[in-house]
Order: C-alpha cells, then structure tokens, then sequence
C-alpha cells in the first residue's frame, strides 16, 4: 500500500519556522520525484517545491517562496523535508506531499498524495 504522511505543522508567529517531514512507503522512493503542495481556504492547491529522483536532486520552488524555504530527501530513510523560514501569515494552508514518476512535479501529474498537515502563521 503507498503511503505519503506529511507531518510538521503547526502555529507559528511571522518570521518562524517550521519543517515540515514526509514520510514515504509502498513504492520505490528514489525512483520518484517528489513536490510539496498547499492550499488554503478557498484557493486552488499550488506547488510550493519540489525535489526530482535523480542522483543530483534537483529542486524546483515557487516564486512565493524561493529563498525562504528548502527541500530535501533522504533516499536511505524514503523522507523528504521542507524547512520553510521567515512564514509569513500568506503561507498559511494546508500543506501535502505528493510523487510522481515524471521528473518535474505538477498538480495534475501528481501519481501518489498523502495527507495534509495544517501550518498556521500568526502576525
């Protein structure tokens, strides 16, 4: 059975911090290129970043976020994390990981989601 558990959220004031941590089973991880998404209430789910299958890692982000957070993978313990730094009240949504077997991550490219985990920034 795939299994995608996100986990790491929380409230935070603006500035914080928070990693995020996704936890992968029932599929071959290092095979799959995998994408944090969020969403907030009443907009549409968007890509916040992704880190491809590939030896090198390759990490892709939003404009919304670039510079402020980062991705990453374990390939030895099938985790992928998401440090996000300086939060603002913005990035407030429900946050999800998602893989695909392509190399780069889009919404509807997205082969496997795993639940969500709330992140609430305070100002």
């Amino acid at each position: 059975e795939v299994q995608l558990q996100a986990s790491g959220g929380g409230l935070v004031q603006a500035g914080g911090s928070l990693t995020l941590s996704c936890a992968a089973s029932g599929f071959r991880f290092s095979d799959y290129s995998i994408g944090w998404f969020r969403q907030a209430p009443g907009k549409q789910r968007e890509e916040v970043a992704c880190i491809t299958s590939d030896g090198d890692g390759d990490t892709d982000y939003s404009g919304s976020v670039k510079g402020r957070f980062t991705i990453s993978r374990d390939n030895a313990k099938n985790t992928v994390s998401l440090r996000m730094n300086s939060l603002e009240p913005e990035d407030t949504a429900t946050y999800y990981c998602a893989a695909t077997f392509q190399r780069f991550c889009h919404y509807y490219g997205m082969d496997y989601w795993g639940k969500g985990t709330q992140v609430t920034v305070s100002s």
